[in-house]
């Protein structure tokens, strides 16, 4: 019995294999878009995935409760690679709906297409990735370059200035400071003038 459930689960990956194997039904020089390319590559991973994991191999991991139950130990090979199965397509198509890829894949084939019918030349018109990389890119670094050039100088501008003013600012700061030692000094010799003033009157005549 084990051996015809064996014989039904291979037969079963047969037509799975069968069904998955549709691009090589599709006539020669047609477009597949890339999303059903990348499907059809997930449906052949599984399909190896279950063949690599065969109920041959499944019945040898677990001989004992092989033999002694085989319709539940086909039972759990067949559920187990169900749900296997399920929670990859479901991991798969979080990726799929977390990175976009159906809107970029549906994207770069519509510009593999518009690419088919354009007759300008390409963007690469010298065949040399490096040189047409360097007509490109060159100018827009020069550019860079210059404006990169401009702040500098206009930075440095505005530092000659600000270095400027905090210098006539020591300049103010020193005058107010021989100004205030000066009135100081003048005050100082005022009061001992005073001093010996009031000394002279209090004298006695």
């Amino acid at each position: 019995m084990a051996e015809a459930s064996n014989a039904n689960v291979g037969s079963g990956c047969e037509e799975k294999r069968h069904e998955g194997s549709s691009p090589e039904s599709v006539p020669p020089g047609t477009t597949i878009s890339r999303v059903k390319l990348l499907d059809t590559m997930v449906d052949t991973f599984l399909q190896k995935l279950v063949a690599a994991g065969s109920y041959q191999r499944f019945t040898d991991c677990y001989k004992r409760f092989y033999q002694l139950q085989p319709e539940m130990t086909q039972r759990i090979y067949d559920k187990f690679v169900a749900q296997l199965q399920t929670s990859i397509r479901e991991e798969i198509s979080d990726i799929k709906e977390e990175g976009n890829l159906e809107a970029v894949l549906n994207a770069l084939d519509k510009i593999v297409e518009e690419g088919k019918v354009r007759k300008e030349p390409a963007w690469r018109p010298s065949g040399t990735p490096e040189k047409d990389l360097h007509s490109v890119m060159a100018p827009y670094f020069l550019q860079q370059r210059d404006t990169l050039r401009r702040h500098v100088q206009k930075q440095e501008a505005e530092n000659q200035q600000l270095a400027d003013a905090v210098l006539a600012g020591r300049r103010q700061v020193e005058e107010l400071q021989l100004q205030v030692q000066a009135r100081q000094q003048a005050w100082q010799a005022l009061h001992r003038e005073q001093r010996e003033l009031v000394a002279v009157l209090r004298e006695p005549e």
